[in-house]
């Protein structure tokens, strides 16, 4: 498995990246993750649909909160096409209470907690502390990377408007 170290930082300390990176033009990566009842969920599940996959560290942490609040609220003008997938090391069952307790339901939350399986195939697998990297990724309905950022400094919010509008142009 590759590593790329110092692509990323915590609070301004340098990590290291598990994974390869992802470029726009790519096939979309497979991956096996839990969603919030136990069931594995895998790429091929979305298969046909424009998927907005948001990697973050933690939903209880600020900035995943307010990350996956936001693309929530985006996910009504977007349209039944699209699918945004917010995919964390957190507990299926910890993803579960966050989504109730903030109301989040267009929002699909999955842990990549058993195998980082998502983490290890989309270069986000912080080797140091065995989270995600906060990520976005826009997937087109023919299964191409159409958009990619990796935050640099994973304390920092993802650029919505370029990742919603690389959503909505690929829906047509």
């Amino acid at each position: 498995m590759s590593e790329r170290t110092g692509v990323i930082t915590f609070q301004g300390n340098p990590l290291t990246l598990i994974g390869p990176e992802i470029k726009v033009g790519d096939a979309a990566p497979d991956f096996t993750v839990a969603a919030n009842d136990m069931s594995p969920a895998t790429m091929a599940d979305y298969a046909g649909k424009v998927l907005i996959i948001a990697a973050v560290p933690s939903l209880d942490t600020p900035v995943c909160d307010m990350e996956t609040r936001r693309f929530n609220t985006e996910a009504a003008a977007l349209g039944d096409d699209v699918k945004i997938l917010t995919i964390s090391m957190d507990l299926p069952f910890a993803q579960a209470r966050w989504c109730g307790a903030a109301g989040v339901e267009a929002v699909q939350t999955l842990s990549d907690h058993a195998g980082a399986s998502f983490g290890e195939n989309w270069g986000t697998l912080i080797k140091e502390l065995r989270l995600l990297a906060r990520a976005v990724f826009v997937v087109g309905k023919d299964g191409k990377v159409v958009y990619v950022e990796y935050l640099k400094e994973i304390t920092e919010e993802p650029d919505y408007a370029a990742a919603l509008e690389a959503a909505r142009q690929v829906v047509g």
